[in-house]
């Protein structure tokens, strides 16, 4: 499977300008109903998982998950490749104004090797599954000392067609103030890209960190299923 969409189409500078002011972008229509349906008919092939997650055994919520085992399938390996150069200038930046000593490689490669170093050797992309109740309490998907800060989940389902109810959840801690909640519904096929722990935020002295979470409101009815790719690998 190929991603549908030209990488080339992107408009970088609205991308950066959506994360910045945001925390999150979407991208519309990247990946084909037929696309969607192979990998969600591919959620019982075993040999394409190293570990299955029930949710509710963990208090994470209550759903599935399974994580990829290297080697990913080649949409996953091509949406990682292909994204990352695109994010990596992004992140690059929020580590400036935040003043963190932290830069990312250009090539998606490069910060690979940087997590294999650091012991970081796990695939960490996965499908999410849910039914009528299920849901995801707010998290961080970090893993290990090395971390991208931004992440993507691309949408299988259709919203208010295969599940009612699931929206994708972003919270905001706000300094000073109550934290802000953020309710996402895109479509299938979408592209979900967001920030992995938190993002610039311009406050009276200049930047500062704005932690942000994320997870699943209550399914009310169906499926919903969901593609997790995270840049970052887990530890050993």
């Amino acid at each position: 499977m190929e991603a549908l969409f030209d990488i080339k189409s992107i408009d970088r500078d609205a991308l950066a300008e959506a994360m910045n002011q945001n925390g999150y972008a979407i991208i519309n229509n990247s990946l084909a109903n037929e696309q969607c349906d192979e990998l969600i008919a591919n959620y019982n092939q075993a040999d394409l998982y190293r570990k299955t997650v029930v949710m509710e055994r963990y208090r994470f919520g209550l759903g599935e998950y399974k994580y990829f085992n290297y080697p990913l399938p080649n949409i996953i390996t091509n949406l990682r490749n292909s994204l990352y150069p695109l994010l990596a200038p992004i992140a690059n930046n929020w580590m400036k104004v935040l003043n963190i000593d932290t830069s990312y490689p250009l090539v998606y490669n490069d910060f690979l090797k940087r997590c294999h170093d650091n012991g970081q050797t796990k695939a960490t992309p996965l499908i999410l599954k849910y039914g009528k109740g299920g849901f995801n309490t707010l998290h961080q998907d970090l893993y290990g000392d090395i971390y991208f800060p931004i992440q993507m989940v691309i949408f299988l389902s259709d919203a208010d067609v295969d599940y009612t109810g699931g929206e994708f959840v972003l919270t905001q801690q706000n300094v000073r103030a109550q934290s802000k909640a953020i309710v996402l519904k895109p479509k299938r096929g979408d592209i979900l890209i967001f920030t992995t722990n938190f993002r610039p935020v311009t406050g009276s002295k200049g930047y500062y960190r704005a932690i942000m979470k994320h997870g699943v409101s209550e399914l009310h009815s169906g499926e919903r299923y969901t593609l997790g790719i995270i840049f970052h690998n887990a530890l050993s």
